[in-house]
């Protein structure tokens, strides 16, 4: 992802870049699901980076991201990968 560093801003640990299912809480509380965002995690800060141009296509600009979790396919794909 090249609009974004490989390590985090916060702390220096290596970012790892994949797609993940998040929880966006909008500023009215109500909760919006985006499902393979590609974007970037920290494991130590738990902070998720996203393209501020994802932030605007998912139309998430004032939500927060609560939840995070990398998407089924990339784990899937990956367990096929290492099986073969």
């Amino acid at each position: 992802m090249t609009w974004l560093r490989e390590d985090c801003p916060a702390c220096g640990l290596k970012l790892i870049d994949s797609r993940f299912d998040a929880t966006f809480r909008m500023a009215d509380l109500s909760e919006r699901l985006c499902f393979g965002i590609p974007a970037a995690l920290c494991t130590r800060c738990q902070q998720l980076y996203l393209d501020p141009d994802v932030i605007r296509l998912l139309d998430v600009p004032d939500g927060r991201c609560v939840f995070a979790i990398e998407s089924d396919s990339v784990v899937r794909t990956r367990a096929r990968s290492t099986s073969d």
